[in-house]
C-alpha cells in the first residue's frame, strides 16, 4: 500500500518546489537527491507508484531536515511575517466591518448551504485538469455551467480520457445527488464549531490539534494536514508539529477551515482572523495561514451584510500587502472586473498561476477572488465559475459558495442549487452524525452571542 503526502521519498520532490518558491537555495539537496536516483518532479496524485529503496528512503529524510533547516531570505520574512501581530501591523486591518442584523441568522444559514453546493457541484472533477471540465460541461449540454455535473449523455470517449473522480461519482452527479455527502471542507468547519461550542473563542493551537485526533481518523486528511497527523502521533508539540518535513505549508488545507470563525464573528474581522491564525498555524506557514485569515475575516463580512467588493477588501485587509498571497488576490480580483471573458481570464489565470500544484493555496486563491469578483453577489454565477476554473474544483466552489452564500441569505438562494441538499449533511465527525444545515446555523448563531 503506498499511502499518499506521507512517503519521504515522494516529499523530497514537493519540498524541493516549496524550497525554490521561498527563494531558499536547496540547488545542493537537489544535486545529491537526483544523483542518488530521486525523482525530480513531484508525484501528482502524492504518492509514486512503487516504493524506494531503503538506501533513497534513508536519504530522503536526511534531505528533509536539512531542507526544513534551510536559511530564509530576508526579504521573505520581511514582506511575509508569521507571528500574528507582525501580520495584523504590516495588514492594518479595521477593527469593524459591519454588525450583526436583523437578517443574520439567515445569512449564516445561506453560508452552511453556500458552502455545501458549491462543493458538490466541484467534488466530481476534483483532480481532473482544466481542459477536461471543459470537455465534460460541453459533451453533456452543460456549458457553461449551469447546474450540477451528470455523465448523461457524455462521449465514453471524453469519459475515458477525463474520469470522474472516483469517490465522488456515486455521491455527486445531479442523476446521484441525496443530501450532502462528506466532504473534508465541510468536515473541518463542524470540527471548528464544536471547538468553538467546547472551548470557546479563546482556543489554542493545542485544543485544535486534540479536536483533530479525537475527530478525524488519519484516512480524513490529506497534504499538510496529514503531516501534522503524523507528527502528533510522533511526539512533536502543536506549535511545531506543523513545521517538520511538512512542504505543504502553503497549500489551501488552512483557507478551507476557518469560515466558522467568521461566521461567529459578524461584522468583526480581527477577532475571525485571529482565531483562523491559532487554527491555521497548526499545519501551514504564510501564504496557507493568509489564506486562512482571508477567508475568516472577509466571511465576517460576508455574514453581517457587505457587498462583495467589500468583502474582498476586508479578506484582504487582514493579509500582509506585499505578500504573494495578497498579490494573488489581487490579480484574481483585476481579471473578475476585468474585459476578458470568462474562459480566456481563466485561462490568464492558469498562465500566471498553472506552474503551481492543484492544491497550492495561490492559484486557487487568485481563481476564488476572480469568481467572487466576476460573480458580484450572484449566486449561481459565482459558484459556476469557481469551479469552471479548475484546480482545487470543490474547495474553491466551497469557499466562493460560502461567501455568496452569505451575500445572498438562504432565502433567496436558487432552489435547484439547494434543493438536492435536503437541509441533510452526511460525516464522520463525532457528535454530527444525522446533522442538518439548518441546526448548524443555529448552532452558529448561537457561540456567536
Amino acid at each position: 500500500m503506498r499511502l499518499s503526502w506521507t512517503q519521504p521519498e515522494d516529499l523530497v520532490p514537493h519540498a524541493l518546489v516549496a524550497a525554490e518558491l521561498d527563494g531558499r537555495d536547496a540547488s545542493g539537496v537537489r544535486e545529491r537527491w537526483l544523483a542518488a536516483g530521486g525523482a525530480a518532479e513531484p508525484a501528482v496524485s502524492g504518492a509514486t507508484p512503487e516504493p524506494a529503496s531503503e538506501e533513497l528512503r534513508s536519504l530522503a529524510r536526511g534531505l528533509l531536515a536539512e531542507l526544513d533547516r534551510l536559511p530564509e531570505p530576508v526579504t521573505l520574512r520581511e514582506a511575509e511575517p508569521e507571528d500574528l501581530d507582525a501580520i495584523l501591523a504590516a495588514a492594518e486591518p479595521p477593527e469593524r466591518r459591519g454588525s450583526r442584523g436583523a437578517d443574520y441568522a439567515d445569512r449564516v444559514l445561506g453560508a452552511w448551504l453556500g458552502r455545501a453546493s458549491g462543493c458538490l457541484l466541484g467534488k466530481p472533477v476534483e483532480k481532473i485538469p482544466l481542459e477536461g471540465i471543459r470537455a465534460i460541461g460541453r459533451a453533456t449540454g452543460n456549458w457553461p455551467l449551469g447546474s450540477y455535473f451528470t455523465e448523461i449523455g457524455l462521449d465514453p470517449h471524453v469519459a475515458a480520457r477525463y474520469p470522474w473522480n472516483r469517490r465522488s461519482r456515486p455521491t455527486s452527479l445531479v442523476e446521484n445527488i441525496d443530501g450532502m455527502p462528506e466532504d473534508d471542507d465541510l468536515n473541518f468547519p463542524l470540527i471548528a464549531l464544536a471547538l468553538l461550542e467546547r472551548v470557546g473563542r479563546g482556543f489554542t493551537t493545542d485544543d485544535v490539534a486534540q479536536s483533530w485526533l479525537d475527530s478525524l481518523p488519519g484516512g480524513r486528511v490529506f497534504t499538510a494536514e496529514r503531516i501534522v497527523y503524523r507528527n502528533l502521533l510522533d511526539g512533536y508539540e502543536p506549535d511545531e508539529a506543523g513545521k517538520v518535513r511538512n512542504p505543504f505549508r502553503d497549500w489551501i488545507g488552512a483557507q478551507i477551515r476557518t469560515d466558522v470563525y467568521g461566521w461567529a464573528s459578524p461584522g468583526d474581522p480581527v477577532a475571525a482572523a485571529r482565531m483562523a491564525w491559532t487554527d491555521a498555524r497548526l499545519s501551514h506557514g504564510r501564504s496557507g495561514v493568509y489564506g486562512a485569515m482571508f477567508a475568516a475575516a472577509a466571511s465576517a463580512a460576508a455574514v453581517a451584510g457587505a457587498p462583495i467588493d467589500a468583502v474582498l477588501e476586508t479578506g484582504l485587509a487582514v493579509v500582509p500587502p506585499r505578500s504573494r498571497y495578497a498579490a494573488a488576490v489581487r490579480r484574481g480580483v483585476e481579471l473578475g472586473r476585468g474585459g476578458l471573458g470568462d474562459e480566456a481570464a481563466i485561462d490568464a489565470l492558469h498562465a500566471a498561476y498553472g506552474h503551481l500544484h492543484w492544491v497550492h493555496v495561490l492559484n486557487n486563491a487568485a481563481l476564488l477572488a476572480f469568481a467572487l469578483a466576476r460573480g458580484a453577489g450572484d449566486f449561481e454565477r459565482t459558484i459556476t465559475l469557481a469551479v469552471s476554473g479548475g484546480w482545487d474544483t470543490d474547495s474553491v466552489g466551497a469557499t466562493a459558495g460560502a461567501l455568496a452564500g452569505a451575500a445572498t441569505g438562504a432565502k433567496a438562494l436558487p432552489p435547484r442549487w439547494i434543493d438536492p441538499l435536503d437541509d441533510r449533511l452526511d460525516t464522520s465527525v463525532p457528535g454530527f452524525a444525522g446533522t442538518r444545515f439548518s441546526d448548524l446555523a443555529a448552532r452558529t448563531v448561537e457561540v456567536s452571542q
